[in-house]
């Protein structure tokens, strides 16, 4: 034993940890408890310095000698009696006990329990992902339906009239026990609802082959099968299923900051004014790049409707030149979607391709005019480049071999885009509906 000696100081100090029963100048009482849960934690792989001062001992006043003899001690009267080794057998002041003295029965009964629930958590453990175990690890709290089917399951292997113990253990009460018990029909209940909502909202992620949002799940479901579940229901049931929708990444190699340089090629005619409420009046057009095969690289030319959201026309080339651009817009002009405004123009940013005098000139003779954002402001076309960005989520264009292969994708998803894609802000229409729904409207 230490025979570090305690100050009248120290022992203030000491006597107000809630695991000190008694302290002298030469020793300190613990409570059974601090003892139980010295050795739990010690069994799970903490040092006995770390257990101490983590339940509010000052290592450097009760000695470090003092810490291993209690850790050497503790776990040899564990090792040969169990829990019952732990306890204090010396005997408090003469009178009738506060509580019934357990029988040597009760005590095996209950450390035969303990026993039955350690083993339980630690199969539970082995259960438990790699984000699970790593909460345990940092002590987070398992949840308490967890917790209860732990409980369940020590009761339910012949360890009977244990059921306050085991909760206490837990920190769990005994009515929520009781509640969870009763409550397994509607559990069931809501499982088996659960799985029919779940299988329908599957098919509405992967519905065309793309995968999508709530919002866009939501849509589909209320469009294409008739079902109304609230947003909140499908988010839970994503989670639930592990359905994760692609999104964009941020770049931090690009920063949208805001632009104040007013020199511009052309005037700014759109000035962000993207619905215009008349499909065909407001087009946006830009090109982007698409990575495929092991080193090659096609560009994708594309014309939208600013007012509907969808693509009129698209062109996609393994070259960057001015046709490009160019035969964009006589795709435009060939395609039979829609009838264009007497006033339609073409907004575009300042790239090489649109302030080419050929590319202008081409669009007057088109009767097409032309609006260019301020320089380096993408938020000006903000419409299209949102486009593209999700196309980049659905389409692996960097797995494709070819360029027919890229070309088949392309077009796989501009249909899809068009016809089958719900938008909130169209109305819950896709860009088609939407356009339909605006010239009916007129």
């Amino acid at each position: 034993m230490s025979k570090k000696v305690f100050s009248e100081k120290d022992q203030m100090s000491l006597s107000k940890n809630k695991y000190v029963i008694r302290i002298s100048d030469k020793a300190i009482t613990y409570a059974d408890e601090f003892k139980q849960l010295f050795i739990d934690q010690y069994m799970a792989g903490k040092l006995p310095r770390e257990i101490f001062e983590a339940n509010g001992f000052d290592v450097d006043v009760i000695g470090i000698q003092r810490v291993k003899d209690c850790a050497k001690r503790w776990k040899k009267a564990y090792g040969k009696d169990g829990i019952i080794g732990l306890t204090d057998s010396r005997k408090e002041a003469s009178g009738r006990p506060l509580k019934r003295e357990l029988t040597q029965d009760e005590v095996i009964a209950r450390q035969e329990a303990r026993i039955k629930l350690l083993e339980s958590q630690v199969e539970l453990l082995k259960k438990l992902d790699t984000k699970e175990r790593l909460l345990v690890a940092k002590g987070k709290n398992l949840s308490k339906s967890t917790l209860f089917e732990l409980i369940k399951e020590t009761i339910g292997q012949g360890l009977g009239r244990t059921t306050r113990y085991l909760c206490d253990l837990l920190h769990v009460s005994r009515s929520g026990y009781y509640n969870y018990i009763q409550a397994v029909e509607t559990r069931k209940e809501r499982s088996l609802s659960d799985a029919k909502a779940g299988e329908l909202i599957k098919k509405a992620f992967h519905r065309k082959g793309f995968k999508k949002g709530s919002r866009s799940i939501k849509m589909t479901l209320e469009n294409e099968f008739g079902v109304i579940y609230n947003l909140k229901r499908i988010r839970r049931l994503m989670k639930k299923f592990n359905l994760v929708c692609p999104h964009r990444k941020p770049n931090p190699y690009k920063r949208m900051a805001k632009v104040t340089q007013e020199h511009r090629t052309l005037p700014n005619s759109l000035d962000r004014n993207f619905r215009k409420g008349v499909p065909g009046l407001a087009l946006l057009t830009d090109i982007t790049y698409l990575p495929y095969g092991r080193s090659e690289t096609a560009y994708l030319s594309t014309i939208l409707d600013a007012s509907t959201g969808e693509i009129l026309a698209y062109n996609l080339s393994n070259s960057l030149t001015l046709d490009i651009a160019t035969d964009t817009i006589e795709a435009l002009m060939k395609q039979r979607k829609l009838k264009l405004h007497k006033k339609t123009f073409i907004h575009s940013d300042q790239g090489s391709h649109y302030t080419s005098p050929t590319y202008q000139k081409l669009l007057k003779q088109k009767g097409l005019g032309q609006s260019m954002s301020r320089r380096g402001n993408c938020w000006d076309n903000a419409p299209q480049e949102s486009f593209y960005g999700h196309m980049k989520d659905h389409v692996d264009h960097r797995s494709c071999p070819t360029l027919a292969e890229l070309q088949r994708k392309i077009d796989s998803y501009i249909r899809y885009f068009n016809n089958n894609r719900y938008q909130w802000g169209l109305k819950k229409m896709t860009p088609v509906q939407y356009r339909n729904h605006l010239l009916l409207a007129a």
